[in-house]
């Protein structure tokens, strides 16, 4: 059996389960942010932006006082400041 090498945009996602988030798969209030750490997530914005997402991109369609708590709260847990911000080093 040879191995090769499989690009992101050879995968096919199956679609979320009936009831999650058709963004992240996950169950969330829909003013919550995505989350970041759903590899479903993660792949879709992969093949969608060509880059993987950060914390500030899963949270770019929250209120503002949302986003506020959520950086205030992964901060604290170390999450670095680039991460917060959508686009993350690169600015996209």
């Amino acid at each position: 059996m040879t191995v090769r090498e499989m690009s992101i945009g050879d995968m096919m996602l199956l679609p979320p389960r009936p009831g999650t988030c058709p963004e992240c798969a996950v169950n969330h209030d829909p003013g919550a942010p995505h989350n970041r750490d759903s590899l479903y997530y993660q792949m879709r914005f992969q093949q969608q932006h060509g880059r993987f997402p950060t914390w500030g991109d899963a949270m770019a369609h929250c209120e503002g006082y949302v986003q506020d708590i959520w950086r205030v709260e992964l901060a604290r847990r170390g999450v670095p400041q680039e991460e917060l911000k959508p686009g993350g080093e690169n600015g996209e």
